[in-house]
């Protein structure tokens, strides 16, 4: 584990002093000098073809936060945890970040498997806020939480409603279907099922996988036959074992991704000849959006291109509304966050845009309501804190992810 992933990540110089004992439950009482937020990240495992670049997100919103003044006039600490997106790993770095760093709340995890268990037995008992920027699962929505979980991504209900409608406009009528063991791959699969067959697609069989396996020859071999394509849900790292072996077996040589699978390196690791045609869903603003072009000019200035990977935009705008709670909190106390999510987030009040930070403050300090209106469009909590959103037909062409159109399903 490297010392990014376990060290306190010092985003920008220049701090002042802020007391932070009162309402931070379960914190260390002594005064701070930061406001900390953790970052529950997959450094490491399935996932982190994701971690680096999802961080870049959450690092992006802070250093413009801590350059337009900071959030009640102190700078943000971002302290990372990596969830090795594993359960249990995801739990102990969620913890360490509650009762040990005392952050007032988290951002992440990004697999359902992981936020899931954090958020039951460390955001619920704790009442430490929590906005996961990646998971979909349509079981967090009537999950046990105590109000404390939000997510800046819509949930996958409608992913699967989306990729039922690409993948009968792509022609293909039978398909089989693979997907990661946890409550992200079983409930995409169920939800994309149901929309398929409803209109009037065949699943001609649906399997299971384990993660960290070195074959998954036996799954492959049961969903063998007369499907037209595979439909893979799962995680780049063994996504890849599975698309290798699926070629190398002559099980199946076309293949329908989810937003799990939309990573380069995927292509990089297959090769671009053996994957080119292949297309798939994921949750994706409006490119044309004004919100979404400042982010991407604010992510190229900083880091480089923007890679065509999904959660980065909804990293960034999850600080954002962490951030944005505290300030018109007044305080960092947990629960006083909690109640003002979502305020900040939500109608009625004046629109926020990325990048505005020092604007929202003023509004705020002058009482006015405010509308923050993210790179990843419009995040309006509902009574559960899941979000609406639109989605990207997205491709594989000539070796390149391509958005083929966005569009809300």
């Amino acid at each position: 584990m490297s010392e990014r992933q376990t060290v306190s990540a010092r985003l920008m110089g220049g701090v002042c002093a802020i007391a932070l004992g009162a309402g931070l439950a379960a914190a260390p009482a002594a005064a701070q000098d930061t406001v900390k937020i953790g970052a529950l990240m997959p450094m490491t495992g399935d996932l982190a073809a994701y971690g680096e670049t999802s961080y870049n997100g959450v690092k992006l919103a802070a250093d413009q936060i801590n350059a337009a003044g900071g959030v009640l006039g102190n700078q943000i600490e971002v302290i990372t945890g990596d969830t090795q997106t594993l359960p249990q790993p995801a739990i102990d770095a969620a913890q360490r970040l509650v009762n040990v760093e005392g952050v007032v709340g988290l951002v992440g995890a990004l697999s359902s498997g992981n936020t899931i268990p954090v958020a039951q037995t460390v955001a619920a008992t704790e009442g430490v806020p929590m906005i996961s920027p990646a998971s979909t699962s349509p079981v967090i929505t009537g999950i046990a939480d105590n109000d404390t979980l939000f997510r800046t991504v819509p949930s996958d209900a409608y992913q699967g409603v989306a990729l039922a409608d690409v993948t009968m406009q792509e022609g293909i009528d039978t398909v089989a279907v693979i997907y990661v063991n946890n409550d992200y791959g079983e409930g995409l699969a169920n939800a994309f099922g149901g929309a398929y067959e409803e209109r009037g697609g065949t699943v001609t069989g649906s399997v299971p996988y384990e993660q960290g396996k070195a074959s998954y020859r036996g799954e492959l071999q049961q969903l063998s036959g007369d499907a037209q394509a595979l439909v893979l849900i799962g995680y780049p790292e063994n996504g890849a074992t599975i698309l290798r072996q699926a070629l190398e077996e002559g099980f199946f040589d076309r293949f329908i991704f989810t937003d799990g699978m939309k990573a380069p390196e995927v292509i990089e690791q297959i090769g671009a000849d053996f994957l080119n045609g292949s297309f798939g869903t994921a949750p994706q603003a409006l490119a044309a959006s004004n919100p979404a072009q400042l982010f991407e000019t604010f992510y190229n200035d900083a880091f480089g291109e923007l890679p065509p990977k999904p959660y980065i935009d909804t990293s960034y705008d999850a600080v954002m509304l962490m951030a944005l709670a505290i300030q018109a909190a007044g305080s960092a106390d947990r629960a006083a966050v909690l109640e003002n999510l979502r305020m900040v987030a939500n109608p009625p009040g004046e629109e926020v845009l990325p990048g505005e930070w020092q604007r929202a403050v003023e509004l705020l300090e002058a009482g006015t309501d405010i509308d923050y209106t993210g790179a990843s469009g419009a995040l309006d909590f509902d009574d559960a804190g899941d979000v609406g959103g639109t989605f990207a037909h997205w491709a594989i062409q000539d070796g390149e992810i391509v958005t083929i159109e966005v569009f809300q399903p």
